[in-house]
């Protein structure tokens, strides 16, 4: 599975994989962007399976980025899971109607990213007990 975490912030991005892969993504490859404009032309080399964005960055934000990436025919399908600091709950809801997979407070615990990306888990590497 590869992975990509959009944010601009490198602790954040760092963060975010280490807990991807404490809960189960431990062979999954990452890729990292600063924002979405990085991102996108990321995406459109190499598309990953699962997208891992925060909302608030430079040059293109995460709702901008979440739109374009959308738009795109050969794009939309990858989920995106949106995770910000600005706990607005009207703003979740147009997130979520943009197509966002759902959208985590910044921040996130290890036990919420699993709630939300359990699905993606294979048997394997859900072994670890993660939710039981």
């Amino acid at each position: 599975m590869r992975i990509l975490i959009v944010d601009d912030t490198t602790t954040a991005r760092l963060f975010a994989q280490k807990c991807l892969a404490n809960i189960g993504f431990h062979d999954a490859e990452f890729m990292q962007a600063g924002h979405g404009i990085e991102a996108l032309a990321k995406i459109r080399a190499c598309p990953p399976d699962l997208i891992l964005s925060d909302l608030m960055m430079p040059e293109m934000d995460g709702e901008t980025f979440l739109k374009i990436l959308k738009a795109e025919p050969a794009l939309q399908d990858i989920p995106v899971l949106i995770v910000s600091s600005a706990g607005n709950p009207a703003h979740r809801e147009i997130l979520l109607a943009m197509g966002a997979l759902d959208v985590l407070p910044k921040p996130f615990s290890t036990t919420e990213i699993y709630e939300v990306l359990k699905g993606f888990l294979t048997e394997e590497e859900d072994a670890d007990g993660w939710g039981d």
